[in-house]
């Protein structure tokens, strides 16, 4: 019997080897075919705090343009992002220069590495760009706290590049509150000055990004908002019970909005950690050896992450690119596929197992072949539902 077994079983293997190598040559000819966009990274962290190039190839990040190269991946929205801070007119303008050194940090990336890649402000560039064989650089600011009181700064990041703007980030602020501020709601959804934000980016042009931001603080947003809106980078409640997450009833009222919501491929919001002590046991160690990580100085911050990220990749169990695929079923299945694509959050904690870095990207396009997808859906989900509603709220602004 085992002399049998073995005989059928070789076949079998080879016959799933060969299926294999099929849906990666498609995926590859998919990826030459159509846009492809992912709509978070947090890479521009490293562009500030060290001589991180973009143009070259790196093993301690998750992004850079030789790696977008290998994955398929033509344009990638990099966030502006900035830690929550106090609240008053000091802080406000310093992390006013904050953002502009990140801005600038980005800027000066593209200018070293033109031949490679340029930025993008609207869905033509992306497209012109990609029959260039270069990558397309988008810039998102993620967390509103950087406008501070003034709505005048939205114009302004605008101007400079930015095309979306998450409203907050882990802890509320004067714009909304965040699902995960552990002092729970302030506002109890937007404050009358998010109100004015968010009229403000419609009127600019801006797309309003609804990840990070609690479900009160949602569902007031799809009130006010007059053009679609975004969650750059969240997952399915049903499926993984974070807070960061949307629920079946918000997917729905997104649906409504005519918006999208961008996957995100970090694992403890694909699939509900289960307890892991020893990991916890580091995680508290590391923040007893520094301290609260927002008075760090740069090269402690530097030390900090790397760290973490050791202690990530020893301890942590991680979802999968067919756990990813779960989420991108369930939004397919609730609201459709006009309202789903990818925003990973690597190099601020997103990767899965198969898709730990951008040069892995395809293996989710494999997947989606696996599973059945047409071309013209997988079109949709990489850069095709995001770009209609990045048109859509560009044609929609009044200046």
């Amino acid at each position: 019997m085992k002399k049998l077994s073995l005989v059928f079983l070789i076949p079998a293997i080879l016959i799933s080897c060969s299926n294999d190598r099929n849906l990666a040559r498609r995926a590859d000819r998919l990826h030459k075919c159509f846009l492809t966009v992912d709509t978070h990274c947090d890479t521009p962290i490293l562009l500030v705090s060290s001589d991180y190039d973009l143009g070259e190839r790196h093993e301690e990040a998750c992004v850079d343009f030789p790696r977008m190269k290998e994955g398929g991946l033509d344009a990638e929205f990099f966030a502006v992002y900035l830690a929550q801070g106090p609240r008053n007119g000091e802080a406000y303008n310093i992390v006013h220069q904050k953002t502009l050194e990140i801005f600038d940090s980005i800027h000066s990336n593209l200018r070293k590495n033109s031949r490679l890649a340029e930025l993008a402000l609207t869905p033509d560039d992306a497209c012109r760009l990609k029959k260039e064989n270069r990558i397309s650089v988008f810039i998102g600011v993620e967390n509103g706290y950087a406008i501070g009181m003034e709505t005048d700064r939205i114009r302004e990041y605008y101007d400079l590049g930015a095309r979306y703007m998450t409203l907050c980030h882990s802890s509320n602020n004067d714009i909304c509150d965040s699902s995960t501020d552990p002092r729970g709601p302030e506002h109890n959804g937007l404050s009358e000055f998010g109100r004015e934000v968010v009229k403000e980016m419609n009127r600019t042009g801006m797309m309003v990004d609804v990840s990070h931001i609690s479900d009160e603080a949602f569902y007031d947003v799809i009130r006010v908002s007059k053009a679609p809106v975004i969650a750059s980078h969240s997952s399915c409640r049903a499926l993984c019970s974070s807070p960061r997450n949307l629920t079946d009833d918000m997917l729905h009222s997104l649906k409504s909005n005519g918006g999208v919501v961008q996957i995100c491929i970090l694992s403890s919001y694909i699939k509900t950690p289960e307890p892991n002590p020893e990991m916890d046991a580091r995680f508290e160690e590391l923040r007893s050896k520094y301290g609260e990580f927002g008075k760090l100085g740069e090269d402690q911050k530097k030390s900090y992450r790397k760290e973490m990220r050791e202690i990530f990749d020893k301890y942590r169990k991680l979802a999968t690119v067919a756990d990813v695929l779960d989420h991108i079923d369930h939004v397919v299945q609730v609201i459709g596929v006009d309202h789903v694509g990818i925003g990973t959050d690597f190099d601020g904690g997103g990767g899965v197992e198969g898709c730990i870095t951008v040069d892995q990207m395809k293996n989710i396009t494999i997947e989606m072949l696996r599973r059945g997808y047409s071309n013209k859906d997988i079109k949709k989900i990489w850069g095709g539902n995001i770009m209609r509603v990045l048109r859509e709220v560009q044609e929609s602004a009044s200046v």
